[in-house]
């Protein structure tokens, strides 16, 4: 039987949780309460935990330009993208 692997191991890291959660939700516009929060849409509910997604895993974004191999004189911008997910 599969165990709920969605439990703080840490009794002292849920006011931290509840603090992340509550700013995720002010930067995404919605209005989160204490305790109980079924009226939320599923919409609401979901772009607080895409926020809190999003700020633990950030991307990293970096460019640079370098001479065209193709084409002598030109050059081409080269862009990276990476997210680390453990």
């Amino acid at each position: 039987m599969k165990s709920n692997s969605n439990q703080i191991n840490v009794p002292e890291a849920r006011q931290a949780m509840d603090k992340f959660k509550m700013q995720a939700a002010s930067e995404v516009g919605v209005n989160l309460k204490q305790g109980y929060n079924g009226d939320l849409t599923s919409r609401e509910a979901g772009s607080v935990g895409g926020q809190m997604v999003k700020n633990v895993t950030p991307m990293r974004k970096t460019s640079f330009w370098r001479n065209d191999r193709t084409a002598p004189g030109h050059a081409v911008e080269v862009r990276y993208i990476a997210c680390l997910i453990i």
